[in-house]
């Protein structure tokens, strides 16, 4: 009979894993914010976890929410919460993250993609534990326990405007950067064990009988671009199609790898004409492209810099990061 699959661990001996989770035990009991820094599936939420359970708030609420998964409009009263009549619909008080994680910890994941309005609230709540409600006047007063993650080059977005310098400093008071699993070959046999063995145990069997040398050497050979998370489905996978109580055999990456696969159409009479002739510096002609893209919107937009950052999908501080970083003109008298 099928049984629930246990929650991840953190699995491995590597240097490079056995240094990040040394930076986790230190940083743990301290009741100050961290940043978890690395590359999609690289466990950066169980890194979250770690840090509260090993903190003097392990028994309190520790509560994830994923940035990139709300849209701006919404993530505000999501953290913080509203007042009833706040907006349509809001038909009731509504309690945000950081007031149902008073007294715990919060991990924000992805947090490079909020707004400059919620970083300014995310630094306030830092720097003094309040805050108040979308359409509320009263101060919230919470004592949370913040980690935040991203996969973003903070300090470079944060140069270019894209994300508050303040708010950086704030949240990093320590960084702790999670090795790519490229980097861990070592734990490579030992994770796929461990995701086996969790697969056999969901799919009701008894025992897990290996994998055979050739579907090591694919495991092994493979880079990962996913991480832990690409390991583990690809792992599951061939455990699922393999027949109980026979070795793993069969590895296969990529689940869309086939002979029938639809693929886009081309159409013959079109040439390829992209105006670039190599050589060419690569740096120099994406920083034309930038200026020209960012002169266009501003045209179009009739130098309105919230319209023109929306034509290009940028928040606004993003658009203005671009402004600062090529020194381009922006009249006083046209500025959004």
């Amino acid at each position: 009979m099928p049984r629930p699959q246990e929650p991840d661990r953190m699995v491995g001996e590597s240097p490079a894993f056995l240094l990040a989770l040394e930076a986790v035990s230190q940083v743990a009991p301290l009741e100050k914010p961290v940043l978890v820094v690395g590359e999609r599936g690289t466990g950066k939420e169980l890194v979250a976890a770690r840090l509260h359970y090993l903190s003097n708030r392990w028994d309190s609420e520790f509560l994830k929410l994923n940035c990139a998964a709300i849209s701006d409009s919404l993530i505000e009263s999501e953290l913080f919460g509203h007042e009833a009549g706040s907006f349509t619909g809001a038909t009731r008080a509504h309690q945000g993250r950081f007031e149902r994680a008073d007294g715990g910890t919060l991990f924000l994941d992805e947090v490079a993609t909020t707004s400059g309005l919620v970083q300014e609230k995310l630094l306030r709540v830092i720097e003094y534990g309040e805050f108040e409600r979308v359409g509320g006047r009263k101060t919230q007063r919470v004592n949370v326990r913040l980690v935040a993650a991203t996969n973003e080059d903070l300090p470079r977005l944060a140069a270019e405007g894209g994300f508050r310098m303040d708010l950086l400093d704030r949240l990093a008071f320590d960084v702790i950067t999670l090795p790519p699993l490229r980097e861990r070959a070592e734990d490579i046999p030992l994770l796929a064990e461990y995701f086996a063995i969790n697969m056999a145990s969901e799919l009701g069997r008894d025992y897990f009988p290996g994998f055979t040398p050739a579907a090591e050497t694919a495991l092994e050979n493979h880079r990962w671009p996913g991480n832990l998370r690409e390991l583990k489905n690809v792992v599951e996978r061939a455990v699922y199609r393999t027949p109980e109580g026979e070795p793993v055999n069969g590895i296969v990456i990529d689940p869309f790898q086939s002979p029938f696969r639809p693929l886009p159409e081309v159409d013959s009479k079109a040439q390829p004409s992209d105006g670039l002739e190599l050589p060419l510096n690569l740096k120099e002609t994406i920083r034309d492209v930038e200026i020209d893209l960012v002169n266009k919107a501003m045209t179009a937009s009739q130098f309105n810099q919230r319209k023109a950052a929306a034509a290009l999908g940028l928040t606004y501080d993003q658009f203005r990061g671009y402004l600062k970083k090529y020194d381009l003109p922006t009249p006083s008298s046209k500025r959004g």
